[in-house]
Protein backbone atom coordinates (compact mmCIF):
# COMPACT_ATOMS: atom_id res chain seq x y z
CA UNK A 1 0.00 0.00 0.00
CA UNK A 2 2.94 2.31 0.73
CA UNK A 3 4.08 2.01 -2.88
CA UNK A 4 0.70 3.10 -4.23
CA UNK A 5 0.37 6.30 -2.20
CA UNK A 6 3.19 8.29 -3.87
CA UNK A 7 1.76 7.33 -7.27
CA UNK A 8 -1.68 8.53 -6.24
CA UNK A 9 -0.11 11.73 -4.89
CA UNK A 10 1.61 12.33 -8.21
CA UNK A 11 -1.66 11.79 -10.06
CA UNK A 12 -3.43 14.25 -7.77
CA UNK A 13 -0.71 16.84 -8.39
CA UNK A 14 -0.97 16.34 -12.15
CA UNK A 15 -4.72 16.86 -11.93
CA UNK A 16 -4.23 20.05 -9.90
CA UNK A 17 -1.72 21.38 -12.42
CA UNK A 18 -4.04 20.60 -15.33
CA UNK A 19 -7.03 22.14 -13.53
CA UNK A 20 -5.02 25.29 -12.80
CA UNK A 21 -4.04 25.65 -16.46
CA UNK A 22 -7.57 25.07 -17.74
CA UNK A 23 -9.07 27.60 -15.36
CA UNK A 24 -6.31 30.09 -16.18
CA UNK A 25 -7.17 29.78 -19.87
CA UNK A 26 -10.92 29.96 -19.33
CA UNK A 27 -11.17 32.54 -16.53
CA UNK A 28 -8.13 34.80 -16.88
CA UNK A 29 -6.59 34.53 -20.32
CA UNK A 30 -9.66 34.96 -22.53
CA UNK A 31 -10.72 38.31 -21.12
CA UNK A 32 -7.24 39.85 -20.75
CA UNK A 33 -4.89 38.58 -23.45
CA UNK A 34 -2.87 41.82 -23.34
CA UNK A 35 -2.54 41.79 -19.57
CA UNK A 36 0.28 39.25 -19.63
CA UNK A 37 3.53 38.78 -21.50
CA UNK A 38 3.07 35.93 -24.04
CA UNK A 39 6.43 34.48 -22.94
CA UNK A 40 5.14 34.10 -19.39
CA UNK A 41 1.89 32.53 -20.60
CA UNK A 42 3.80 30.01 -22.71
CA UNK A 43 6.02 29.10 -19.77
CA UNK A 44 2.98 28.62 -17.54
CA UNK A 45 1.50 26.26 -20.13
CA UNK A 46 4.65 24.14 -20.50
CA UNK A 47 6.55 24.28 -17.19
CA UNK A 48 4.96 21.98 -14.62
CA UNK A 49 7.40 23.04 -11.89
CA UNK A 50 6.25 26.67 -12.21
CA UNK A 51 2.58 25.78 -11.70
CA UNK A 52 3.54 23.39 -8.91
CA UNK A 53 5.39 26.25 -7.18
CA UNK A 54 2.25 28.41 -7.10
CA UNK A 55 0.12 25.48 -5.90
CA UNK A 56 2.56 24.49 -3.17
CA UNK A 57 2.84 28.05 -1.85
CA UNK A 58 -0.96 28.22 -1.69
CA UNK A 59 -1.32 24.77 -0.08
CA UNK A 60 -2.78 23.30 -3.29
CA UNK A 61 -5.79 25.62 -3.29
CA UNK A 62 -6.43 26.29 -6.99
CA UNK A 63 -8.45 29.48 -6.37
CA UNK A 64 -5.65 31.03 -4.32
CA UNK A 65 -3.01 29.84 -6.78
CA UNK A 66 -4.87 31.49 -9.68
CA UNK A 67 -5.00 34.81 -7.82
CA UNK A 68 -1.28 34.54 -7.23
CA UNK A 69 -0.59 33.69 -10.89
CA UNK A 70 -2.70 36.61 -12.07
CA UNK A 71 -0.90 39.09 -9.80
CA UNK A 72 2.52 37.68 -10.61
CA UNK A 73 2.12 37.65 -14.40
CA UNK A 74 0.60 41.12 -14.37
CA UNK A 75 3.59 42.42 -12.40
CA UNK A 76 6.04 40.79 -14.82
CA UNK A 77 4.32 42.51 -17.75
CA UNK A 78 4.14 45.89 -15.96
CA UNK A 79 7.84 45.90 -15.03
CA UNK A 80 9.03 44.23 -18.24
CA UNK A 81 10.81 41.55 -16.24
CA UNK A 82 11.57 39.37 -19.28
CA UNK A 83 13.46 42.25 -20.90
CA UNK A 84 15.35 43.50 -17.83
CA UNK A 85 19.09 43.19 -18.22
CA UNK A 86 22.25 44.88 -17.03
CA UNK A 87 21.98 47.66 -19.63
CA UNK A 88 18.42 48.62 -18.61
CA UNK A 89 19.40 49.33 -14.97
CA UNK A 90 21.13 52.64 -14.10
CA UNK A 91 24.85 52.00 -13.60
CA UNK A 92 24.98 53.84 -10.27
CA UNK A 93 22.70 51.21 -8.71
CA UNK A 94 25.19 48.46 -9.43
CA UNK A 95 28.03 50.65 -8.14
CA UNK A 96 26.43 51.26 -4.72
CA UNK A 97 26.58 47.58 -3.76
CA UNK A 98 23.31 47.87 -1.81
CA UNK A 99 21.94 44.63 -3.28
CA UNK A 100 23.83 41.59 -4.57
CA UNK A 101 24.09 37.80 -4.54
CA UNK A 102 27.09 36.22 -2.86
CA UNK A 103 27.89 33.13 -0.79
CA UNK A 104 25.76 30.40 0.76
CA UNK A 105 24.17 29.63 4.11
CA UNK A 106 24.85 26.41 6.03
CA UNK A 107 22.06 24.63 4.16
CA UNK A 108 23.58 25.50 0.78
CA UNK A 109 21.08 28.26 -0.12
CA UNK A 110 22.36 31.29 -2.02
CA UNK A 111 22.60 34.51 0.02
CA UNK A 112 20.77 37.62 -1.24
CA UNK A 113 22.29 40.60 0.58
CA UNK A 114 20.57 43.92 1.32
CA UNK A 115 22.91 46.54 2.80
CA UNK A 116 20.24 48.69 4.45
CA UNK A 117 22.54 51.59 5.37
CA UNK A 118 23.23 52.19 1.65
CA UNK A 119 19.54 52.65 0.86
CA UNK A 120 18.07 56.15 0.88
CA UNK A 121 14.37 56.73 0.34
CA UNK A 122 13.78 58.61 -2.93
CA UNK A 123 10.45 58.61 -4.80
CA UNK A 124 12.21 59.46 -8.08
CA UNK A 125 14.23 56.24 -8.11
CA UNK A 126 11.79 53.79 -6.52
CA UNK A 127 10.76 52.19 -9.85
CA UNK A 128 14.38 51.67 -10.90
CA UNK A 129 15.13 50.16 -7.49
CA UNK A 130 12.26 47.71 -7.84
CA UNK A 131 13.48 46.70 -11.29
CA UNK A 132 16.97 46.32 -9.83
CA UNK A 133 15.71 43.76 -7.29
CA UNK A 134 13.75 42.00 -10.05
CA UNK A 135 16.95 41.86 -12.14
CA UNK A 136 18.81 39.94 -9.43
CA UNK A 137 15.92 37.55 -8.75
CA UNK A 138 15.34 36.85 -12.43
CA UNK A 139 19.05 36.33 -13.00
CA UNK A 140 19.20 33.78 -10.20
CA UNK A 141 15.97 32.05 -11.28
CA UNK A 142 17.47 31.40 -14.71
CA UNK A 143 20.79 30.18 -13.31
CA UNK A 144 19.48 27.93 -10.55
CA UNK A 145 15.79 27.24 -11.22
CA UNK A 146 13.89 25.90 -8.25
CA UNK A 147 16.66 26.65 -5.74
CA UNK A 148 15.64 28.82 -2.75
CA UNK A 149 17.36 31.97 -1.52
CA UNK A 150 18.23 33.19 1.96
CA UNK A 151 17.65 36.94 2.25
CA UNK A 152 20.00 38.79 4.60
CA UNK A 153 19.10 42.31 5.73
CA UNK A 154 22.35 43.77 7.07
CA UNK A 155 21.08 46.51 9.39
CA UNK A 156 24.54 47.56 10.62
CA UNK A 157 24.77 51.37 11.11
CA UNK A 158 21.27 51.86 9.65
CA UNK A 159 18.60 54.20 10.98
CA UNK A 160 15.11 55.50 10.29
CA UNK A 161 16.30 57.43 7.21
CA UNK A 162 17.31 54.12 5.57
CA UNK A 163 13.96 52.38 6.05
CA UNK A 164 11.60 52.70 3.09
CA UNK A 165 8.45 50.83 4.08
CA UNK A 166 7.07 50.76 0.53
CA UNK A 167 10.30 49.27 -0.78
CA UNK A 168 10.40 46.68 2.02
CA UNK A 169 6.81 45.70 1.24
CA UNK A 170 7.79 45.28 -2.42
CA UNK A 171 10.67 42.95 -1.48
CA UNK A 172 8.31 40.87 0.63
CA UNK A 173 5.82 40.65 -2.24
CA UNK A 174 8.61 39.40 -4.50
CA UNK A 175 8.87 36.27 -2.38
CA UNK A 176 5.25 36.13 -1.27
CA UNK A 177 3.71 36.43 -4.75
CA UNK A 178 6.10 36.92 -7.67
CA UNK A 179 8.65 34.16 -6.96
CA UNK A 180 6.86 31.33 -5.12
CA UNK A 181 8.98 28.90 -3.09
CA UNK A 182 12.06 31.10 -3.54
CA UNK A 183 12.40 32.09 0.12
CA UNK A 184 14.37 29.76 2.38
CA UNK A 185 14.55 32.24 5.25
CA UNK A 186 14.87 35.97 5.87
CA UNK A 187 17.56 36.97 8.38
CA UNK A 188 17.54 40.47 9.90
CA UNK A 189 20.99 41.08 11.36
CA UNK A 190 21.83 43.64 14.06
CA UNK A 191 18.57 45.57 13.93
CA UNK A 192 18.65 48.84 15.96
CA UNK A 193 16.03 49.00 18.72
CA UNK A 194 14.61 52.18 17.19
CA UNK A 195 13.39 50.14 14.20
CA UNK A 196 11.40 47.61 16.23
CA UNK A 197 8.12 49.39 15.54
CA UNK A 198 8.82 49.44 11.80
CA UNK A 199 9.44 45.69 11.72
CA UNK A 200 6.22 45.01 13.61
CA UNK A 201 4.44 46.64 10.68
CA UNK A 202 6.48 44.57 8.24
CA UNK A 203 5.48 41.34 10.02
CA UNK A 204 1.83 42.24 9.55
CA UNK A 205 2.39 42.16 5.77
CA UNK A 206 3.88 38.68 5.87
CA UNK A 207 1.73 35.62 5.46
CA UNK A 208 2.03 32.69 7.89
CA UNK A 209 4.45 30.94 5.49
CA UNK A 210 6.81 33.90 5.41
CA UNK A 211 6.60 34.67 9.15
CA UNK A 212 7.83 31.15 9.90
CA UNK A 213 10.91 31.92 7.80
CA UNK A 214 11.77 35.18 9.60
CA UNK A 215 14.90 35.21 11.80
CA UNK A 216 16.25 38.05 13.95
CA UNK A 217 19.92 37.67 14.83
CA UNK A 218 22.72 39.65 16.43
CA UNK A 219 26.19 39.66 14.90
CA UNK A 220 27.15 36.73 17.10
CA UNK A 221 23.95 34.77 16.46
CA UNK A 222 24.05 35.03 12.67
CA UNK A 223 26.70 32.29 12.56
CA UNK A 224 23.92 29.89 13.52
CA UNK A 225 22.69 30.21 9.94
CA UNK A 226 25.76 31.29 7.93
CA UNK A 227 29.29 29.97 8.28
CA UNK A 228 32.14 32.45 8.91
CA UNK A 229 33.58 31.82 5.44
CA UNK A 230 30.59 33.70 3.93
CA UNK A 231 30.22 36.41 6.58
CA UNK A 232 31.98 39.80 6.38
CA UNK A 233 34.48 40.73 9.13
CA UNK A 234 32.05 43.15 10.82
CA UNK A 235 29.81 40.14 11.50
CA UNK A 236 32.67 38.10 12.90
CA UNK A 237 33.29 36.30 9.61
CA UNK A 238 36.38 35.65 7.49
CA UNK A 239 34.98 36.39 4.02
CA UNK A 240 37.35 38.79 2.23
CA UNK A 241 34.82 39.47 -0.54
CA UNK A 242 34.53 43.14 -1.46
CA UNK A 243 31.71 44.16 -3.76
CA UNK A 244 32.83 46.06 -6.82
CA UNK A 245 31.33 46.79 -10.22
CA UNK A 246 31.94 45.92 -12.99
CA UNK A 247 31.71 42.96 -13.34
CA UNK A 248 28.74 41.52 -11.49
CA UNK A 249 29.66 39.16 -8.66
CA UNK A 250 28.94 35.59 -9.65
CA UNK A 251 29.28 32.24 -7.94
CA UNK A 252 33.10 32.39 -7.91
CA UNK A 253 33.33 29.36 -10.19
CA UNK A 254 36.93 28.37 -10.80
CA UNK A 255 38.68 25.80 -12.92
CA UNK A 256 38.99 22.52 -11.03
CA UNK A 257 42.11 20.37 -10.81
CA UNK A 258 42.20 17.39 -13.13
CA UNK A 259 44.07 14.16 -12.44
CA UNK A 260 47.24 15.26 -14.19
CA UNK A 261 47.61 18.67 -12.55
CA UNK A 262 45.92 22.05 -12.32
CA UNK A 263 44.44 23.57 -15.43
CA UNK A 264 45.92 26.96 -16.15
CA UNK A 265 43.64 29.86 -16.94
CA UNK A 266 43.59 31.61 -20.30
CA UNK A 267 45.37 34.65 -18.88
CA UNK A 268 48.27 32.55 -17.64
CA UNK A 269 48.33 30.75 -20.96
CA UNK A 270 48.71 34.02 -22.87
CA UNK A 271 51.56 35.23 -20.69
CA UNK A 272 53.63 32.12 -21.47
CA UNK A 273 53.05 31.70 -25.20
CA UNK A 274 56.74 32.25 -25.90
CA UNK A 275 57.81 29.11 -24.07
CA UNK A 276 57.00 26.14 -26.32
CA UNK A 277 57.58 23.42 -23.71
CA UNK A 278 55.42 25.14 -21.11
CA UNK A 279 52.76 25.85 -23.68
CA UNK A 280 52.60 22.19 -24.73
CA UNK A 281 52.32 21.09 -21.11
CA UNK A 282 49.51 23.55 -20.43
CA UNK A 283 47.60 22.49 -23.53
CA UNK A 284 48.01 18.88 -22.46
CA UNK A 285 46.58 19.58 -19.01
CA UNK A 286 43.81 21.76 -20.46
CA UNK A 287 42.50 18.92 -22.63
CA UNK A 288 42.90 16.49 -19.72
CA UNK A 289 42.96 13.16 -21.53
CA UNK A 290 44.70 14.06 -24.79
CA UNK A 291 48.37 15.01 -25.25
CA UNK A 292 48.44 17.87 -27.72
CA UNK A 293 51.65 18.89 -29.46
CA UNK A 294 50.62 21.37 -32.17
CA UNK A 295 48.60 24.41 -31.17
CA UNK A 296 46.00 23.74 -33.86
CA UNK A 297 44.03 20.63 -33.01
CA UNK A 298 41.80 18.53 -35.24
CA UNK A 299 39.47 17.06 -32.65
CA UNK A 300 37.85 14.61 -35.08
CA UNK A 301 41.16 13.00 -36.04
CA UNK A 302 42.24 13.10 -32.43
CA UNK A 303 39.14 11.28 -31.22
CA UNK A 304 39.52 8.59 -33.89
CA UNK A 305 43.15 7.96 -32.97
CA UNK A 306 42.44 7.61 -29.27
CA UNK A 307 39.05 5.86 -29.45
CA UNK A 308 40.30 2.41 -28.42
CA UNK A 309 42.38 3.78 -25.55
CA UNK A 310 39.51 5.95 -24.37
CA UNK A 311 37.10 3.03 -24.12
CA UNK A 312 39.36 1.07 -21.78
CA UNK A 313 40.38 4.14 -19.83
CA UNK A 314 36.78 5.35 -19.45
CA UNK A 315 35.58 2.08 -17.93
CA UNK A 316 38.40 2.13 -15.39
CA UNK A 317 37.91 5.81 -14.67
CA UNK A 318 34.15 5.56 -14.05
CA UNK A 319 34.39 2.42 -11.92
CA UNK A 320 32.89 3.07 -8.49
CA UNK A 321 31.39 6.43 -9.50
CA UNK A 322 27.78 7.14 -8.50
CA UNK A 323 25.59 6.91 -11.61
CA UNK A 324 23.11 9.73 -12.31
CA UNK A 325 19.38 8.97 -12.28
CA UNK A 326 17.93 12.21 -13.67
CA UNK A 327 18.55 14.27 -16.83
CA UNK A 328 18.37 17.96 -17.70
CA UNK A 329 17.36 18.55 -21.34
CA UNK A 330 19.54 21.38 -22.61
CA UNK A 331 19.71 23.21 -25.93
CA UNK A 332 23.14 21.74 -26.77
CA UNK A 333 23.72 18.98 -24.24
CA UNK A 334 21.59 16.73 -22.11
CA UNK A 335 23.17 16.74 -18.63
CA UNK A 336 22.85 13.89 -16.15
CA UNK A 337 22.22 14.33 -13.25
CA UNK A 338 19.75 17.16 -13.62
CA UNK A 339 20.29 18.99 -10.32
CA UNK A 340 22.85 17.57 -7.89
CA UNK A 341 25.94 15.44 -7.43
CA UNK A 342 25.93 13.18 -4.37
CA UNK A 343 28.94 12.50 -2.17
CA UNK A 344 29.44 10.79 1.18
CA UNK A 345 32.23 9.94 3.60
CA UNK A 346 32.49 6.26 2.63
CA UNK A 347 35.14 5.06 0.22
CA UNK A 348 32.46 4.13 -2.32
CA UNK A 349 30.79 7.56 -2.05
CA UNK A 350 33.66 9.82 -3.09
CA UNK A 351 32.99 9.70 -6.86
CA UNK A 352 30.07 10.97 -8.92
CA UNK A 353 29.50 10.71 -12.65
CA UNK A 354 28.32 13.47 -15.00
CA UNK A 355 27.14 12.30 -18.42
CA UNK A 356 26.90 14.79 -21.29
CA UNK A 357 24.97 13.88 -24.47
CA UNK A 358 25.35 15.99 -27.60
CA UNK A 359 21.91 16.75 -29.11
CA UNK A 360 22.99 19.01 -32.01
CA UNK A 361 24.56 18.31 -35.42
CA UNK A 362 27.95 19.89 -34.64
CA UNK A 363 30.67 19.29 -32.11
CA UNK A 364 30.05 20.87 -28.72
CA UNK A 365 32.91 22.18 -26.60
CA UNK A 366 32.42 21.97 -22.86
CA UNK A 367 34.22 22.78 -19.64
CA UNK A 368 33.43 22.20 -15.97
CA UNK A 369 34.07 24.73 -13.22
CA UNK A 370 33.46 24.61 -9.47
CA UNK A 371 33.30 26.88 -6.44
CA UNK A 372 35.66 24.54 -4.55
CA UNK A 373 38.56 23.75 -6.93
CA UNK A 374 40.87 22.46 -4.17
CA UNK A 375 38.40 19.80 -3.01
CA UNK A 376 37.50 18.11 -6.29
CA UNK A 377 39.25 16.39 -9.19
CA UNK A 378 37.42 16.49 -12.52
CA UNK A 379 38.31 14.34 -15.51
CA UNK A 380 37.97 15.48 -18.20
CA UNK A 381 37.37 19.05 -17.12
CA UNK A 382 37.47 20.45 -20.66
CA UNK A 383 37.04 18.79 -24.06
CA UNK A 384 34.47 18.41 -26.81
CA UNK A 385 31.64 16.02 -27.59
CA UNK A 386 30.90 14.63 -31.06
CA UNK A 387 27.37 14.83 -32.58
CA UNK A 388 25.17 12.11 -31.14
CA UNK A 389 27.91 10.98 -28.75
CA UNK A 390 28.24 11.15 -24.98
CA UNK A 391 31.07 11.96 -22.59
CA UNK A 392 31.51 10.60 -19.06
CA UNK A 393 32.99 13.07 -16.56
CA UNK A 394 34.18 11.74 -13.21
CA UNK A 395 34.08 14.16 -10.28
CA UNK A 396 35.92 12.85 -7.22
CA UNK A 397 36.73 14.19 -3.77
CA UNK A 398 40.44 14.76 -3.30
CA UNK A 399 42.27 13.27 -0.31
CA UNK A 400 40.37 13.74 2.92
CA UNK A 401 38.15 16.54 1.57
CA UNK A 402 34.48 16.49 2.55
CA UNK A 403 31.66 17.61 0.28
CA UNK A 404 29.53 20.56 1.39
CA UNK A 405 26.01 21.72 0.40
CA UNK A 406 27.60 25.09 -0.51
CA UNK A 407 29.69 23.53 -3.30
CA UNK A 408 28.52 24.14 -6.86
CA UNK A 409 29.52 22.95 -10.33
CA UNK A 410 29.05 24.91 -13.56
CA UNK A 411 28.91 23.15 -16.92
CA UNK A 412 29.52 25.49 -19.86
CA UNK A 413 28.92 24.36 -23.45
CA UNK A 414 29.10 26.00 -26.87
CA UNK A 415 28.54 24.67 -30.38
CA UNK A 416 31.64 24.46 -32.61
CA UNK A 417 30.30 25.07 -36.11
CA UNK A 418 33.78 24.92 -37.73
CA UNK A 419 35.54 22.38 -35.59
CA UNK A 420 37.77 20.82 -38.26
CA UNK A 421 40.90 22.56 -37.02
CA UNK A 422 40.29 24.87 -34.09
CA UNK A 423 42.16 25.65 -30.88
CA UNK A 424 39.91 24.98 -27.89
CA UNK A 425 41.26 27.75 -25.65
CA UNK A 426 41.02 30.29 -28.48
CA UNK A 427 37.48 29.11 -29.20
CA UNK A 428 36.40 29.90 -25.61
CA UNK A 429 37.92 33.39 -25.88
CA UNK A 430 36.04 34.20 -29.05
CA UNK A 431 32.64 32.54 -28.55
CA UNK A 432 29.90 35.10 -27.68
CA UNK A 433 28.37 34.75 -24.22
CA UNK A 434 24.91 34.57 -25.80
CA UNK A 435 25.87 31.27 -27.46
CA UNK A 436 27.11 29.60 -24.29
CA UNK A 437 24.80 27.14 -22.54
CA UNK A 438 25.24 27.05 -18.77
CA UNK A 439 23.92 24.48 -16.33
CA UNK A 440 24.59 24.39 -12.59
CA UNK A 441 24.74 21.41 -10.29
CA UNK A 442 24.63 21.62 -6.51
CA UNK A 443 26.22 19.21 -4.07
CA UNK A 444 24.24 16.75 -1.94
CA UNK A 445 25.90 15.24 1.14
CA UNK A 446 24.82 11.67 1.81
CA UNK A 447 23.87 10.71 5.36
CA UNK A 448 24.62 6.99 5.01
CA UNK A 449 27.69 7.02 7.25
CA UNK A 450 26.02 8.77 10.18
CA UNK A 451 23.75 5.93 11.44
CA UNK A 452 26.75 3.58 11.57
CA UNK A 453 28.68 6.08 13.67
CA UNK A 454 25.73 6.61 15.95
CA UNK A 455 25.17 2.88 16.48
CA UNK A 456 28.85 2.44 17.30
CA UNK A 457 28.61 5.14 19.96
CA UNK A 458 25.41 3.69 21.36
CA UNK A 459 26.70 0.08 21.41
CA UNK A 460 30.41 -0.25 20.56
CA UNK A 461 30.31 -4.00 21.33
CA UNK A 462 28.57 -4.62 18.00
CA UNK A 463 31.86 -4.06 16.20
CA UNK A 464 33.83 -6.57 18.42
CA UNK A 465 34.49 -10.28 17.72
CA UNK A 466 31.98 -12.72 19.22
CA UNK A 467 34.49 -14.17 21.74
CA UNK A 468 35.33 -10.71 23.05
CA UNK A 469 31.65 -9.80 23.25
CA UNK A 470 30.97 -12.93 25.40
CA UNK A 471 33.94 -12.15 27.67
CA UNK A 472 32.78 -8.55 28.10
CA UNK A 473 29.26 -9.72 28.96
CA UNK A 474 30.63 -12.15 31.58
CA UNK A 475 32.78 -9.41 33.09
CA UNK A 476 29.79 -7.06 33.20
CA UNK A 477 27.75 -9.73 35.04
CA UNK A 478 30.54 -10.33 37.59
CA UNK A 479 30.87 -6.60 38.14
CA UNK A 480 27.12 -6.28 38.67
CA UNK A 481 27.10 -9.14 41.21
CA UNK A 482 30.05 -7.64 43.06
CA UNK A 483 28.29 -4.31 43.20
CA UNK A 484 25.13 -5.89 44.61
CA UNK A 485 27.12 -7.79 47.28
CA UNK A 486 28.93 -4.63 48.31
CA UNK A 487 25.62 -2.85 48.57
CA UNK A 488 24.17 -5.65 50.74
CA UNK A 489 27.26 -5.65 52.94
CA UNK A 490 27.06 -1.91 53.39
CA UNK A 491 23.41 -2.24 54.30
CA UNK A 492 24.22 -5.01 56.84
CA UNK A 493 26.99 -2.99 58.49
CA UNK A 494 24.72 0.02 58.66
CA UNK A 495 22.02 -2.04 60.41
CA UNK A 496 24.56 -3.42 62.88
CA UNK A 497 25.67 0.09 63.76
CA UNK A 498 22.09 1.21 64.24
CA UNK A 499 21.38 -1.79 66.55
CA UNK A 500 24.45 -1.04 68.67
CA UNK A 501 23.35 2.57 69.06
CA UNK A 502 19.85 1.45 70.03
CA UNK A 503 21.25 -0.99 72.65
CA UNK A 504 23.40 1.76 74.16
CA UNK A 505 20.40 4.09 74.27
CA UNK A 506 18.27 1.40 75.98
CA UNK A 507 20.99 0.73 78.58
CA UNK A 508 21.25 4.43 79.31
CA UNK A 509 17.46 4.68 79.64
CA UNK A 510 17.43 1.73 82.06
CA UNK A 511 20.17 3.30 84.16
CA UNK A 512 18.27 6.57 84.17
CA UNK A 513 15.06 4.82 85.26
CA UNK A 514 16.87 3.00 88.09
CA UNK A 515 18.39 6.25 89.23
CA UNK A 516 15.00 7.98 89.26
CA UNK A 517 13.40 5.07 91.18
CA UNK A 518 16.19 5.11 93.75
CA UNK A 519 15.79 8.83 94.25
CA UNK A 520 12.04 8.48 94.69
CA UNK A 521 12.36 5.76 97.36
CA UNK A 522 14.71 7.80 99.61
CA UNK A 523 12.95 9.27 102.73
CA UNK A 524 12.28 12.91 102.43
Amino acid sequence: MAEVEPHEGEQDLEKKIEETRQRFNNELLQDSTEKYDPRDVERLQTDDSLVEGYLTWRIYNVDDALKMIDESLHWRKEYGVNDINESTIPRWMFETGAVYLHGYDKEGNKLFWFKVKLHVKDAKTVIDKKKYVAFWLERYAKKEPGMPLTVVFDMTDSGLSNVDMEFVKYIINCFKVYYPKFLSKMIIVDMPWILNAAWKIVKSWLGPEAISKLRFASKSEVQTYIGPEYLPPHMGGTDSFKYSYPPLPDDDFQTPICDNGPIVSDDDRESKEGDLDVKDALESSFTSDVVVKPKKVNFLEQSLRSEDNDKGDASARTKGARKPLTTFKGSLLDVSPAEELSFGSGETEKKSLIILNNVVKNQVAFKVRTTAPDKYRVKPSSSCCEPGASVDIVVSLHGGSQASPQDRFLIMAAEMENAGSQDLSQFWKEVPKTKIMEHRLRCHVLESAKPAIKSFKDNPMETMPIEQQELNIALMRVTACTSRLEQKLDNTLWLQKVLIVLVVVLVMLNLLCLHLLGTAQQPS
